[in-house]
């Protein structure tokens, strides 16, 4: 009998021990095993006039008005006699013409600045690599921040956007970069390492040369004929922008399940408190902790990731108040 007491004191004390261990361990498992992800960077399609496809990489579908997508990896293709004009969530707005096809091979967007007032910034760091296969593309930039960066590439040519607002058209023959407001630098191919410099009012055609030379660049004011057709891509561009901006949501998400029973080693539950059997149900080995054990087999605690989206907010616009009727004229 007193052998019997010993040991049920030994192996209460020793449970409590056990207990007592493993929720003070597995919390800081947790919370070490919880990490915080970039937002994906977004596409709001502000308008469609006509039809225009996505392509994500998974399957193509027909693109609808207000709808969002994610940004990188796809290819936007409008048909012929179509437009659409889209707001990226760095704060760019981007008008398509009619048969034009644009892969947007990156954009990454870091987590936004928090309680940011200033709407025409850009909201935090990005990175933009897109290719124009064909078509016309009027961009509206909002206030890069230090260390964002956006490239345009083309069959001939890329621009380093800088500015504010440009038009980029690419067929078979040319390129042609025009800069309405701000400056950028154009390189004529992989073969340019040097690069020139886009003023505001200038436009760039690029043109292909001989194998194994640079494109040539030519760089002339915008015609005066012209100037009045690419501002109207760019304004395009610019409203799409104003019509919506983008604010951050978090939300927590499992990358994994903890084991589940009869999944654990040897086919045993994942959790077992008990690593004998005693005839009279009364316990007396102590628990053992030792890696490899059974007892030591614990759950492993999924990894918490914080997952961080960035939804787009419709701005409403401000209807301008009523004139007020005095009381004598309403006698």
């Amino acid at each position: 009998m007193k052998t019997s007491s010993r040991a049920s004191v030994c192996y209460r004390v020793s449970l409590a021990a056990a207990v007592l261990c493993c929720g003070t361990l597995l919390p800081s498992r947790a919370s070490a095993q919880t990490k915080k992800k970039n937002p994906t960077g977004k596409i709001y399609v502000a308008d469609l006039t006509g039809q225009a496809e996505i392509d994500s990489g998974v399957r193509i579908g027909d693109l609808a008005k207000k709808s969002v997508h994610n940004a990188q990896g796809t290819i936007i293709t409008t048909k012929p006699g179509s437009t659409n004009a889209m707001v990226f969530s760095n704060g760019t707005g981007a008008h398509f013409d009619e048969n034009t096809r644009v892969e947007i091979k990156k954009f990454t967007q870091d987590p936004f600045t928090p309680n940011r007032r200033d709407l025409d910034v850009e909201p935090s760091i990005s990175q933009t690599n897109a290719f124009v296969t064909r078509g016309t593309v009027g961009l509206s930039l909002s206030k890069p921040v230090a260390g964002s960066s956006m490239i345009y590439t083309t069959a001939q040519g890329s621009v380093n956007i800088r500015g504010r607002k440009i038009v980029i058209e690419a067929s078979d023959g040319e390129t042609k970069f025009s800069m309405i407001e701000g400056e950028s630098s154009v390189r004529g191919g992989d073969l340019d390492l040097g690069g020139q410099t886009l003023k505001e009012g200038e436009q760039a055609i690029i043109r292909r040369t001989a194998a194994g030379q640079p494109n040539s660049i030519q760089i002339i004011k915008i015609p005066g004929n012209d100037r009045r057709r690419l501002e109207e891509k760019v304004t395009l561009a610019y409203a799409a922008k104003r019509t919506v901006y983008f604010e951050v949501r978090e939300r927590p998400a499992n990358e994994g399940d903890a084991v589940a029973a009869g999944d654990g080693p040897g086919g045993d539950s994942a959790v077992s408190l008990f690593d004998g059997n005693e005839a009279d149900g009364s316990r007396i080995t102590p628990i053992n902790l030792t890696p490899g054990s059974p007892a030591s087999n614990l759950p492993t605690p999924p990894v918490v990731s914080t997952v961080t989206e960035l939804v787009p907010v419709e701005v409403v616009p401000v209807a301008p108040p009523a004139t007020p009727v005095s009381a004598s004229r309403l006698q």
